[in-house]
């Protein structure tokens, strides 16, 4: 047992006081799985495989597996599958936020403690690519990312659909009753019906976008969709890619760098991306010590602008984005606004890959930069008396004509209490009217679910009404769309400004000066403050990962990141 090189099964050994016997001991285990001696041998690509029969989007992972497996084995090195948690989106209570930083340190630490020479990150709904990136910036071992890849779209009748725009477009109809209960049942069976994220820009393409322009991914591989024979051979290079990372080690802290957490929130703002979006790269970049102010993101935006027309900010889907072109069409025309310099995991700069022959643009998806959709980002910081640590709106996908409105606001205390007065016909709003939700944040007991996208009163949809102005600690899908102001913060639950508004208050709001403003003076919310109870859970009511989230769980600002997480400095 003179096997002293420290790679593939040979890592990382299980202390049993005598490296030798835990080598022979292992090769012993591993070799009942069939491998022969000199597979046994070779340096290992682990591959963090996420199937689950509650995530739908990932149910074509068996055979895109296969595909990353045979990419690896014919650059002559062991693949290794390793099962972590998979969240899907729609399947979690309270909400899939809670449960993404269990999944970051399930993929840290399977990562850490398994032998594996590198890692290929397999995900693609909503929270699972953001949980795999954060992991695997804090194992810091060489790793690659490949997305499940979006949905195809559906038909009905004449409509073209896919999941999750249109799902809110009808339930909307439905809520106004354009259509009845079998016609939004019909629909529903035609909403979402291949494997794949959702068919539109909303956060599973969005963070799928960025993880390629971070340079974690492979050029290209961002749109393809999930059923398209260029996914698999997309699997198939990614898998090779790793093994070449064996050779050639590249970290993910030598990828994610502020200068290219800079290039993915340009290109974020030019998709006129999710507002999650802000969230789940500021936790990312924080596992690396690279903080993201959204001052910072107000500065990118004015000089950045809107180039895709997908819903839900345009009219077409995540289909039409790769036959248009893809990330790589978008990257070129912000290529004067980039960090050329950039590493990415196939070893190349960004501005290499940029440079690299092209296919023609549809620009009927993907805009110029000179001849743009909108000439600034698609998301704006807002701060201000009601948020003073900042909030987010998705200017791109709101009404303009409320984005300079001073309102009276129309509180709910919490999801419970929307729920139970939101149609209430008594209920006192109208369409100038703010609507405001409270104790819907990070530390609440809702956990910050997708919950910001508050449902227009039936008494005003019903009369044609489509937007109006809410704000709430929340957060809302990437899918939604209107004047919605989100992750409020601090929060209300914090005793954030937010939790002290009251039924009549005037709030202002200003996207031209970057601005929402409670309009009440000092001396009442000073009032209010002392008679405000916050409502927040006890820990020490709490087990298990349930406490764990109530006491570690950071604001928005700060990506709804763990304390504990955060790099030791």
């Amino acid at each position: 047992m003179s096997d002293k090189e420290d790679h593939g099964f040979a890592r990382g050994l299980t202390n049993y006081g005598d490296r030798d016997f835990s080598l022979y001991l292992r090769k012993s285990f591993a070799s009942s799985m069939g491998y022969s001696r000199e597979m046994l041998a070779k340096k290992i690509v682990g591959i963090a495989y996420t199937p689950s029969g509650f995530n739908n989007c990932h149910r074509h992972f068996p055979e895109l597996l296969e595909a990353v497996k045979r990419g690896v084995l014919a650059a002559g090195a062991l693949p290794v599958e390793f099962p972590t948690i998979s969240l899907g989106e729609v399947f979690l209570n309270p909400t899939s936020l809670k449960f993404r930083n269990l999944m970051s340190m399930d993929t840290e630490e399977m990562i850490r403690a398994q032998p594996m020479d590198a890692v290929v990150l397999m995900g693609g709904c909503d929270k699972t690519v953001p949980a795999q990136l954060m992991g695997a910036a804090s194992a810091d071992l060489p790793a690659i990312q490949i997305v499940a890849g979006p949905m195809m779209t559906s038909r009905y009748g004449e409509e073209r659909l896919g999941a999750c725009t249109d799902c809110r477009r009808f339930w909307g109809k439905y809520r106004a009753g354009e259509i009845d209960s079998e016609e939004i049942g019909n629909i529903e069976m035609r909403l979402a019906t291949t494997a794949g994220t959702c068919a539109v820009m909303g956060t599973a393409s969005t963070m799928a976008c960025i993880a390629e322009a971070l340079g974690m991914s492979l050029p290209g591989t961002a749109a393809i969709p999930a059923v398209h024979a260029d996914r698999l051979r997309a699997a198939e290079a990614t898998g090779a890619a790793a093994v070449r990372l064996l050779a050639n080690p590249i970290r993910p802290s030598q990828v994610i760098t502020r200068k290219s957490v800079e290039n993915a929130l340009r290109v974020l703002l030019a998709l006129g991306g999710s507002t999650n979006a802000i969230v789940h790269l500021t936790a990312v970049a924080g596992r690396l010590g690279i903080d993201i102010p959204l001052t910072w993101l107000n500065e990118l935006s004015d000089t950045t602008p809107v180039l895709v027309n997908l819903k839900p900010v345009g009219e077409h889907y995540m289909e039409d984005f790769f036959f248009a072109g893809g990330l790589g069409a978008v990257l070129r025309e912000l290529k004067p606004r980039l960090n050329l310099d950039c590493l990415t995991v196939t070893g190349d700069t960004l501005g290499e890959r940029i440079d690299a022959p092209a296919d023609p643009v549809d620009r009927k998806v993907i805009a110029s930069a000179s001849e743009p959709r909108e000439p600034q980002g698609g998301l704006v910081a807002l701060f201000g008396s009601l948020a003073p640590r900042g909030a987010i709106l998705k200017r791109s996908a709101a009404d303009p004509t409320l984005f300079e409105k001073e309102g009276r606001a129309v509180v709910f205390s919490s999801l419970e209490d929307l729920a139970k007065r939101i149609d209430d016909p008594d209920l006192d709003i109208t369409a100038d009217d703010f609507m405001v939700l409270q104790n819907a944040g990070p530390t609440s007991p809702s956990g910050m679910p997708e919950a910001g996208y508050l449902p227009i009163p039936k008494k005003l949809s019903s009369k044609g009404l489509k937007d109006m102005v809410r704000i709430s600690d929340a957060r809302m899908s990437g899918t939604a769309f209107g004047t919605i102001v989100l992750h409020v913060t601090p929060e209300a639950a914090q005793g954030g400004p937010l939790g002290l508004v009251r039924n009549g208050d005037r709030i202002r709001l200003s996207v031209k000066n970057r601005s929402i403003d409670l309009l009440v003076d000092e001396d009442e919310l000073a009032r209010r403050r002392a008679d405000f109870t916050p409502a927040l859970r006890d820990p020490e009511t709490l087990r298990g990962y349930d406490r764990l989230y109530a006491e570690q769980v950071l604001q928005a600002d700060e990506g709804c990141d763990f304390a504990i997480l955060k790099p030791v400095k």
